[in-house]
């Protein structure tokens, strides 16, 4: 994972001004007074009535079955300590994000100004009606375990502490097979646990659960090891202070087979990890810094399985593999209750998960060619689009079983339900950008303004997560001085293309290229100077493998010389621009919003055309629409004429592509008006959207944008005779990175 600057997360919490992470979006339509009547007065009195006479009918009529409430008094925020109710804000809006893009589940994010347990209780039970369930986060021990046992009596919602037991059921799974693969017993390990905090008693209290003998725990607290008869100890850690000699952690570890780490940092040492069993398993758990650094551990114990929490290491600890998917199920069968048999359901689900074939996906993800179980590969990975397919229906038939629901549903039923949650368009980015860390060798993509702060910080991300490799065309030492300003690990390649050794080269080359067009030796060696012609000729001649610019640049300033060096693709006459529009779950391809103002019949059938090749290289089948104000032949007139001409070209360079037109635009997007209207159209519900001009295509993308809140990605070049790529003046650096993703993907498409 590439560094996270200070920058970096401030510009994330206020990007598009609109500050924060979640907002509250209708459900329902409310554009007519029938709208407003039904929404509001009078016709809301009717669910009000029925649910006064039946309140599981809250489920039926309102939200509260999909919704979470994530409260925290911040008292124990990461691992920062106590820093107030609204400093937690971030973090609980952050909980939010993940429930929903994870799981699909809605979040109320409240911080309460709250120390005492029992005034914190009554405020969350009298908020409970509100909630399908209630997560807990970051209130400190050991109050935590009074507040959550004492609201899991009272209320018949799921009440969730997951400080407590999202990290005991990702340990868990993790621990199971990290037994299986060193091939201990359960029954038979020791473990050790430093830490004796909220995380640490689940974390020990569901090991048992799994099998671990509680004798054979010992837990490190800031006092040394708990042991019976230990002056001060509250309940919740007397249950775990067997009779021993042990006093220090030294102690505790030597011949330990586990090793749990909820604590501090840098607390085991090379010389106790020495001590442990063979094929010691190391959970160094601790957030930002673990117990003990990986690279220590592997040093000190080469047999050794380490996991932590961090995603830069192997066997990642974490918590989001768990309390989304726990709360789905549970809210699917409106559980009263999140119990251990869920908790263990979950834990033996992405134990089980982990053992299965991974999916070519999470390998491009992850930049690896194969992942098995075995010491560097024992707890699923958070982008796994599986964890929800497995672990939700594990614990919904947990709480059928264990006679918490109250609502029994069909196992395979809920498995395709769950699937089609999973809508494509939020999984868009991730797909492009596997694509680009799956490359072997990594791509080197050469980016024009690598004297800009948002470049070199794009750059930075770039490298550091492995998407390519980025060459900077500037000055090094501005840029150097910019990078450590910037506070960037990187060291980027920096190319000045004044002091290029090979810039006679290029420039001979490139009055080859434009001899014939008016150009002289000596207006290439200046031109060859310029970023817009360097970077290009860096591809041109094998130095590069895509170029990326247009941050300060216009359009037209990056297009012209790429094209004047790299012409247009083989077979290909005509350039053109399309946009990823991501809506909701939904993805289409725009095309041409960019480059051709007025095209002919000819340039949009090459258009089209272009346009579905990258909806195949997203792995979309393209079902490609001909827009125009006119239905099928309903208005004639010379543009829709050019429009019916352009499909029947297609037709004839094209036989097997999907493609029809000339239709209105919501005629392409909504099948019912096919169905009723032109049931002999082969194009329904159309995923690629061809416009007549460029006027047509900006107006749409645009207003698409930043009124109706689609994601675009784009604009991605075609036709072009290399992965050239054009970036728009005031991008963000997600879009840079986006962009230079989308540029090594096409490289990719090159060799094949």
């Amino acid at each position: 994972m590439s560094k996270i600057t200070r920058e970096d997360a401030l510009e994330y919490h206020r990007l598009n001004g609109k500050p924060g992470k979640i907002a509250i979006l209708p459900t329902k339509p409310l554009e007519t007074q029938r709208d407003l009547s039904l929404a509001y007065s009078p016709g809301v009195a009717i669910p009000v009535l029925e649910i006064a006479e039946d309140p599981d009918l809250a489920y039926e009529y309102t939200s509260r079955g999909n919704l979470v409430a994530v409260i925290s008094n911040g008292t124990a925020i990461l691992g920062l300590g106590n820093r107030g109710a609204l400093a937690s804000k971030p973090v609980m809006e952050g909980k939010g994000v993940l429930f929903k893009v994870f799981s699909d589940i809605d979040v109320f994010d409240i911080e309460l100004d709250v120390h005492d347990p029992d005034e914190l209780i009554r405020v969350v039970a009298a908020m409970a009606p509100t909630f399908g369930g209630i997560n807990l986060e970051d209130i400190k021990a050991p109050e935590c375990f009074y507040i959550e046992e004492t609201l899991k009596e009272m209320l018949d919602i799921p009440v969730f502490h997951d400080d407590q037991h999202g990290t005991a059921i990702i340990s868990s799974a993790g621990l199971l097979n990290s037994l299986d693969v060193v091939g201990k017993d359960i029954g038979e390990i020791k473990v050790a646990i430093s830490g004796a905090g909220a995380s640490a008693i689940s974390c020990a209290g569901l090991a048992v659960r799994l099998g671990v003998k509680r004798e054979n725990i010992l837990m490190v607290d800031s006092r040394g090891v708990i042991f019976k008869g230990r002056e001060g100890l509250n309940k919740y850690k007397e249950r775990f202070a067997p009779e021993t000699d042990a006093r220090t952690l030294a102690d505790a570890v030597r011949g330990a087979d586990v090793f749990y780490g909820l604590s501090v940092a840098d607390v085991l040492t090379p010389e106790m990890v020495k001590t442990m069993a063979e094929q010691p398993i190391i959970f160094a758990m601790a957030n930002p810094d673990p117990e003990i650094k990986y690279e220590l551990a592997k040093e000190a114990r080469p047999d050794a399985i380490v996991a932590t929490g961090r995603s830069d290491y192997p066997n990642q600890v974490n918590n989001v593999l768990g309390f989304p998917f726990i709360f789905r199920g549970a809210l699917d069968v409106r559980a009263s209750a999140i119990n251990d048999e869920m908790k263990l359901a979950a834990a033996h689900a992405l134990a089980a998960l982990a053992k299965e074939d991974v999916p070519d996906s999470v390998l491009r993800a992850y930049g690896v060619d194969s992942m098995k179980l075995g010491p560097e590969y024992i707890i699923p990975k958070p982008l796994d689009p599986r964890v929800l397919i497995w672990e939700a229906p594990a614990v919904a038939k947990a709480a059928m079983e264990s006679g918490v629901a109250r609502k029994e549903i069909d196992l395979d039923e809920y498995r395709e339900q769950l699937a089609y949650r999973q809508g494509m368009g939020q999984r868009v980015r991730h797909f492009i950008m596997n694509k680009a860390k799956a490359a072997s060798p990594k791509k080197r993509v050469v980016f024009a303004e690598g004297e800009e702060d948002k470049v070199m910080r794009a750059a930075a991300q770039v490298e550091e997560e492995g998407i390519g490799i980025p060459i900077l065309v500037g000055r090094p030492e501005v840029i150097q001085e910019r990078v450590n300003a910037l506070g960037l690990r990187c060291c980027p390649q920096v190319v000045n293309p004044s002091k290029f050794d090979r810039l006679d080269e290029y420039a001979q080359a490139f009055y080859e290229l434009r001899q014939r067009k008016g150009s002289t030796v000596g207006d290439a060696q200046e031109q060859v100077k310029e970023p817009n012609v360097f970077g290009p000729m860096m591809v041109k001649m094998g130095d590069a493998d895509a170029f990326v610019s247009g941050l300060t640049y216009q359009y037209p300033e990056v297009l012209r010389p790429a094209l004047q060096i790299h012409h247009t693709r083989p077979g290909a006459d005509k350039a053109a621009a399309a946009y990823i529009m991501v809506v909701n779950d939904r993805v289409y391809i725009f095309a041409d919003a960019t480059v051709n103002i007025d095209p002919s019949a000819e340039d949009l059938a090459e258009i089209a055309c272009l346009a579905a090749d990258l909806a195949h290289q997203l792995e979309i089948e393209p079902r490609v629409a001909l827009l125009s104000f006119s239905n099928f032949g309903s208005t004639p007139h010379p543009l829709s004429a050019k429009v019916q001409k352009a499909l029947k070209l297609i037709r004839e360079k094209n036989p097997g592509l999907v493609v029809d037109g000339e239709m209105q635009a919501d005629t392409a997007v909504v099948p019912e008006i096919v169905d009723e209207r032109y049931p002999f159209s082969q194009v329904k519900d159309a995923n690629v959207l061809i416009f007549p001009s460029l006027e047509a295509a900006n107006v749409a993308y645009k207003l698409l944008a930043r009124l109706g809140g689609a994601r675009a990605i784009g604009p991605i070049l075609l036709g072009v005779g290399a992965p050239v790529h054009v970036l728009q003046t005031g991008d963000e650096v997600r879009d840079i990175v986006n962009i230079a993703g989308v540029a090594v993907m096409d490289a990719l498409s090159r060799e094949k």
